[in-house]
């Protein structure tokens, strides 16, 4: 059987992110890959400032309808 998930590594063992279907106490085979993590530059991080300090802005100047529907519980979460 073939898996992929993330994993983190805590004190030099690795720990799934998610539940993996194998046999308890079997072999597995792990190809580790390190995830790239890399610091955004400066004109990113004043772009996503600038962003941020607009969503108030454009809140209030798209105000919900006054008619607008309201939704049960059961609308907005599709039960099947």
């Amino acid at each position: 059987m073939r898996q992929k998930t993330r994993t983190v590594c805590c004190g030099g063992a690795f720990r799934p992110e998610s539940r993996c279907d194998f046999a308890a106490n079997g072999g597995v085979e792990l190809l580790v890959q390190e995830t790239a993590v890399s610091e955004p530059s400066g004109n990113e991080r004043n772009e996503r400032l600038r962003i941020l300090q607009r969503v108030p802005e454009r809140t209030q100047s798209n105000p919900l309808p006054v008619a607008a529907p309201h939704f049960s519980r059961d609308e907005l979460h599709e039960r099947g």
